[in-house]
C-alpha cells in the first residue's frame, strides 16, 4: 500500500495561498478520482478540490479554517487494495509518504454548464436541511401582492423588476410609445458599459392603440403574472408550504434533481432566516457591559481581503469621473414583456439587464477607448500605454454569501440576445451557488453593477481593477415624464458610470452615455 499526499494546488492564476474551508471526506473514507476532497476560499472565489487518485483518506494534514500555502500537503491517501477496504487508515501499515506534485488548474466545472440551478445548498447558507424547525414568520399585509409575484419569480439579481414589469401594463398604450429618436442628443458625463442586443431580435416600433379600460389592464396585468408562474419549479405543495411560510422560491437555492425548489431547502432557508432575525433581537449585547468587551472582531481574508485591497488601488491609482444620465426606458420594458412570451425564449429568464448589457457592447465599439486598459511602465522604460481591446469580457457585479464578485462573460459581443440572455443566467446561479472558478473573474474589460436589483435609484460604482469604465444600472420605476409638452407616466432609469481620466475624458464618457441611452430608449436602433 502506498500513502500519497495531496498538496494544495494553485487553482487559478498565480495564486499563492487559500483557506480549507470544510472537508467533505474524513479519515477511513474511500474516494475515487474526481471526488470532492474539500472546498477552499481563495482570494477569488470558494472552489471544490477534486481527488487526483483513488485510494482511503488516511489523515486530514490540516484544520478546517486554516490558511495554507500553495504546495502545502493537505491530505494524506493510501492507494492499493489495502487502502480501498473501507477499513480506515489503520488498515495496514503506512508505507513511506510519496509527496503529490502541483496539478495545475482544476477541471472544469462541467456540472454547471447548463442554466439550471446548483445541486447543492448554498455555500455559507446557514443551518442545513435537517435544522429545527422554528416558528413561521408572516409577511406585513402589504406585502401579500408583491409576494405572489415574486415567489413565482425566477431568483436571479434582475427579478426585482418582476412587480414594475407587470405593472407596466397599466400604462395607456398611447403613452408607451415614443417617436424613433433620429439623432442622440450631448448629455453630461456618464458612465460605462452595458450589453447591446443583436439586430436580429431587436424590437419592432409599437402602434398605438385606444386607451384600455380598468378591466383589460386588470386582465392584461393578470396575464403578465400568469407569464411569470412556475418560472420557479417547485410542487404545489411546496409552493403552499413557502406561502404559509412566507417565502419567495425566487430567493431559495434548488437542490431537487432536476432544479427544484425541495421542501428541505424551505426548511434550510426558513432555519437560516430565523437565526438571523433571532441574532437581530440580541445584537446590540448586554447594555451594562463595557463597550470595550462589546466588540466583535471579524478577521478579514478570502475574498473579502483581495476585494478591499483591489478597491482601494483603483480609487487611489485611477483618477475617477463619475456622470449620470436618466432615461425613459419604455420600449425597453415592452421589448422585454414581449421576449418573455416568445417561443425561442421560453424558459430563459429575461430581464431589462439583458438589453443594457446589448446597449454597452453596441455603445463600446462606438466608443473603443471605454474597453481598454492603462498599463504603466508598459515598455520597462518608465512609458505606459492604453490597450484599447477588439473583445468584450463583460464583467456583472454580483454580491454573493462569499463577497462581491465580478465574473465576466467571455468574448460577449459574439453572443446573439437568446445566447446572451442564457450567459447572464448562468453567472448568476454559478455565484449565488458559490462556485464560480477564478478564470470566469479574470480579463474582464467593461463592468456593469446591477444595482437596481436592491432597489437603488443610481450611485458611483468604483472602476474594476484593469478596466477604464463601469456603469450602474438603477431600478426602473414609473415616474412623470415630458413628452411632447405632455406630463405622462414612463419607466424611468437613472444610470450611473464611473471612468478613468486617464484614458476616458468628458466628451468620449458623455457619447458613450449617451449611446447606451438611445438603446434603452430605443432598442430598435439595434437594427442599424
Amino acid at each position: 500500500m502506498t500513502v500519497k499526499k495531496f498538496n494544495l494546488p494553485d487553482v487559478g492564476e498565480g495564486l499563492t495561498e487559500a483557506e480549507v474551508v470544510a472537508w467533505k471526506v474524513k479519515p477511513g473514507d474511500v474516494v475515487a478520482i474526481n471526488d470532492v476532497l474539500c472546498e477552499i476560499e481563495t482570494a477569488k472565489s470558494l472552489v471544490e478540490l477534486p481527488s487526483p487518485f483513488a485510494g482511503t483518506v488516511t489523515e486530514l494534514l490540516v484544520e478546517e479554517g486554516i490558511t495554507v500555502e500553495v504546495g502545502t500537503a493537505i491530505i494524506a491517501v493510501a492507494e492499493g487494495a489495502e487502502g480501498t477496504d473501507g477499513a480506515g487508515g489503520d488498515a495496514a501499515p503506512a508505507a513511506p509518504a510519496v509527496e503529490m506534485p502541483l496539478y495545475g488548474k482544476l477541471p472544469a466545472d462541467d456540472d454547471h454548464d447548463d442554466n439550471r440551478p446548483a445541486g447543492g445548498p448554498l455555500v455559507g447558507s446557514g443551518p442545513k436541511a435537517d435544522a429545527v424547525k422554528r416558528r413561521a414568520r408572516k409577511r406585513p399585509a402589504g406585502s401579500v401582492e408583491a409576494a405572489t409575484v415574486a415567489e413565482n419569480a425566477e431568483g436571479t439579481v434582475q427579478d426585482h423588476q418582476a412587480v414594475l414589469e407587470a405593472q407596466a401594463a397599466e400604462v395607456p398604450a398611447s403613452h408607451r410609445t415614443t417617436p424613433p429618436r433620429t439623432a442622440v442628443a450631448p448629455v453630461t458625463e456618464a458612465p460605462v458599459g452595458q450589453v447591446p442586443a443583436t439586430p436580429a431580435q431587436a424590437p419592432q416600433a409599437t402602434q398605438p392603440a385606444s386607451t384600455p379600460t380598468a378591466a383589460s389592464r386588470g386582465a392584461a396585468i393578470s396575464g403578465t403574472i400568469s407569464g411569470l408562474v412556475n418560472k420557479v419549479l417547485a410542487k404545489p405543495p411546496v409552493r403552499k408550504f413557502a406561502r404559509d411560510l412566507g417565502i419567495d422560491l425566487a430567493d431559495v437555492v434548488a437542490t431537487g434533481q432536476r432544479g427544484e425548489v425541495t421542501r428541505e431547502d424551505l426548511v434550510s432557508y426558513q432555519a437560516q432566516r430565523d437565526a438571523e432575525h433571532d441574532q437581530a433581537d440580541s445584537f446590540w449585547g448586554a447594555s451594562k457591559k463595557p463597550q470595550d468587551q462589546r466588540v466583535e472582531r471579524l478577521p478579514v481574508k478570502g475574498v473579502r481581503k483581495a476585494t478591499a485591497k483591489a478597491m482601494v488601488e483603483s480609487a487611489f491609482s485611477a483618477p475617477h469621473v463619475s456622470i449620470f444620465v436618466d432615461v425613459d426606458a419604455s420600449r425597453t420594458m415592452e421589448f422585454v414583456k414581449r421576449l418573455k412570451v416568445s417561443r425561442d425564449f421560453e424558459g430563459i429568464k429575461v430581464s431589462p439587464l439583458l438589453i443594457l448589457a446589448k446597449a454597452v457592447i453596441w455603445a463600446a465599439a462606438r466608443n473603443p477607448s471605454v474597453n481598454a486598459t492603462w498599463v504603466d511602465n508598459a515598455d520597462g522604460n518608465g512609458n505606459a500605454e492604453i490597450q484599447v481591446k477588439h473583445y468584450m469580457n463583460l464583467g456583472i457585479a454580483a454580491a454573493t454569501p462569499r463577497g462581491l464578485m465580478v465574473p465576466n462573460i467571455k468574448d460577449a459581443q459574439d453572443l446573439s440576445l437568446k445566447e446572451l440572455a442564457l450567459a447572464l443566467n448562468e453567472l448568476a446561479t454559478k455565484a449565488r451557488a458559490g462556485k464560480t472558478q477564478p478564470a470566469e473573474m479574470q480579463g474582464g474589460s467593461l463592468t456593469i453593477t446591477n444595482i437596481g436589483a436592491l432597489g437603488i435609484d443610481t450611485g458611483t460604482p468604483i472602476i474594476n481593477p484593469g478596466e477604464v469604465a463601469i456603469i450602474a444600472f438603477g431600478t426602473i420605476k414609473q415616474k412623470p415624464w415630458v413628452l411632447d409638452g405632455e406630463v405622462i407616466p414612463r419607466w424611468i432609469t437613472t444610470l450611473g458610470g464611473s471612468f478613468d481620466h486617464r484614458v476616458v475624458d468628458g466628451d468620449l464618457s458623455a457619447r458613450f452615455m449617451a449611446d447606451v441611452a438611445a438603446i434603452l430608449e430605443e432598442p430598435a436602433l439595434l437594427l442599424d
